[in-house]
Order: C-alpha cells, then structure tokens, then sequence
C-alpha cells in the first residue's frame, strides 16, 4: 500500500503548492483592487460581483468536488481576499451559535469581524449607526412563516436589503450531561419551540417550555444548569459544550430559514435578482387586484406575498412583496412606476442577487 500511495501523495503535495502559489497571487490582485476601490471610495464588499463568481465556478465545475462543496471554498477565498483590503463588521441576532450566525459565515465567509446583538432591534440599530458594515436578520421561516418583527423593523430603517442567505435549520435537544436526567425545563427562541411543538408533545409533553431570546442564549443556559435542555443548533452546543439527546428534532425535515442582508450599500444587477418592496393601498374593493396588475402586465413575477397590520387604523395592513427582477431591469422599472403611482404606501426595501 504504502509504494501505491507514495506517488500520489506527492502529486497531492506538488498540486497544493500550485495551489498555493495560486492563492496568493490571486490575494495580491485583490490587494491591487483594494487600492482602486480606496482611490475612488468604491465598498469592499461587493454581494452581486460574489454571487456571480460562485454562480460561475459552480457552472463550470466538472467535478467530482459538488458544486456547493466548490462555491465553499471560493467563498472563504474571496472573504481572505475581502480581508486584505479591508474587513467587514458584520451585526446579527447573539450570541455566538446562533443560526444567524451561521447565515453571516454563509455570506461574507469567516474572515469578518462579528457583532453579536441581543435583539433583531439592536442589529437594525447597529447597522443604521454604522457601528456595522452590514446586519444579517432572519425574513421567513419555511414552517412558520414570517418574523413579524423583521418586517416591521423594515417598514421604518433607514437600511436597505443588499442580500439574503437561505440555511437549513437543523434543531437538537441538548443538555449539559447528553442526557435528561433532572430535567424540568427546554428553552429556545419561540420559533425553535414552534417548529419543534409535534415532537415535543410525543416525548417530552410535561417539561415546560420557556421561550428565551435566541438559541444559542438557551444553549448557554443549559451549559449553567443541569435542569435546563436547549433546543439549539449542533454548533451552539459545540460552543457551549453541551451534549446532543437528540438531533434533528425540527417537525418539517427540510425546515429552511431566509435571512435577508441589510446595510447602506445599493447592489447592481447579477443576472438572477431579487426585489423586495412595501406596499399599501386604500381600503376599498378591488384595491389590492388594481395596485398589483402592472407586475403582470410587464411580465414580472411576484414569489412573495405578505401582509402585516399597519397598526394606523382599522382593517389596514402593509403589503410586503418579493418580484423577480432588479429595480434597474427594463421591465421592473416600468412596473414599480406604475405600482408608485397607484400605492398609498411604496418602499422599495432593495435590490439583491438571490441566495445560491
């Protein structure tokens, strides 16, 4: 075995060098570009130049490396690159282990600066005060549906959406000993509960539930006190050292959560976009039908729609929707130039390459 290997390892150990000498002459090129975007103040991070690199070496892959196992790579390629101009502040929902943490790995790669925020409010408000280059905040969740509390935020920022990451959401029960002995108590964020509710009733029906701020807060609970079980991702538990009763406990096995990327920074086109907006229209019949027919009339798609109590009135709601397209396609811009026209409320929340 050990003459079969030998040849190859030294194939492995002279392509790793290439490899190398690759890497880094691609960082001094990133290094030469830094120097233009500081002469002419261009942002660092650039989210439609990014997803159309990992758009490309995913086409252009042939494998046998999958294609998300190569925009991996290239992703925390280009974040040590990103670095080597300037490092980016990223804001999301604390403390470390969340899955929001996880949606800020999934976008800028792991060579950033974090801030972890004890609220979705105190990631819109870090943002906005420049404290953050940018926030990561969750939209959607594939079982429970919106974050009423995103969206209101969105409604009045100052932010605007130059992004969004999609992660599976993968819960487990853990405790500080792996097991439930002495356990009277499981804490997690009040959607982890909810898309655990099922699972939870068939085996643990009596503990009581305690909803707490995020899940990696109810991780670090459960790592002070033996009586407390944290629903929470395996990566909180490998921070906080706690031990998996069970994985995978989530009702929905392909639960997924959107997280949209807010900051000041107004992306170009990709060639796949997205557009966010907020619409509202009069109380009266056929308003809704009449404010949304130039999307169709123009050949836009709408993927989302969502509505949200305006809190202004009775029976008057906040319209929150999601077109294929950027605001600087032809056909897009046409049809919100009718939607303004025609809305008692428009607010475009961004333009924004679509999740990989």
């Amino acid at each position: 075995m050990t003459d079969k290997l030998k040849p190859l390892r030294e194939q492995i150990d002279s392509i790793d060098a290439q490899l190398l000498d690759l890497l880094n002459r691609r960082a001094r090129v990133a290094q030469e570009v830094g120097h233009v975007k500081a002469e002419t103040k261009a942002p660092v991070f650039r989210p439609e130049r990014e997803a159309q690199v990992l758009r490309g070496v995913a086409e252009r892959n042939p494998g046998p490396l999958k294609g998300e196992q190569v925009q991996t790579i290239f992703r925390e390629i280009m974040s040590a690159c990103r670095a080597l101009e300037k490092r980016v502040t990223v804001a999301f929902l604390g403390p470390a282990g969340t899955f929001s943490e996880q949606a800020v790995y999934q976008q800028f790669g792991s060579a950033v600066d974090e801030l972890p925020c004890v609220s979705i409010d105190e990631v819109f408000r870090a943002t906005e005060a420049g404290t953050a280059d940018f926030g990561v905040v969750p939209v959607e969740n594939s079982s429970e549906g919106a974050v009423n509390r995103t969206l209101d935020l969105m409604l009045g920022t100052t932010t605007i959406i130059s992004g969004e990451v999609s992660i599976a959401v993968h819960h487990s029960l853990m405790t500080r000993t792996g097991t439930m002995d002495g356990v009277n108590m499981v804490c997690a964020h009040s959607q982890a509960l909810a898309q655990c509710q099922v699972w939870l009733n068939l085996h643990y029906p009596n503990l009581e539930r305690r909803a707490v701020a995020s899940n990696a807060e109810a991780a670090l609970m459960a790592s002070q006190d033996p009586n407390v079980a944290a629903i929470a991702s395996e990566m909180a538990g490998e921070q906080y050292k706690l031990g998996v009763v069970q994985a995978h406990i989530q009702d929905d096995p392909h639960n997924r959560t959107r997280f949209a990327i807010i900051g000041h920074l107004q992306t170009n086109p990709s060639g796949a976009d997205q557009t966010s907006l907020v619409l509202a229209v009069p109380n009266k019949a056929g308003a809704v039908y009449n404010l949304l027919a130039p999307l169709a009339r123009h050949g836009v798609s709408m993927t989302r729609f969502e509505s949200r109590p305006a809190r202004i009135g009775t029976w008057e709601y906040y319209f929150y929707v999601d077109i294929e397209g950027h605001v600087h396609d032809a056909a897009v811009a046409k049809a919100l130039a009718e939607l303004k026209d025609n809305a008692a409320f428009f607010k475009v929340l961004g333009s924004y390459p679509l999740s990989l």
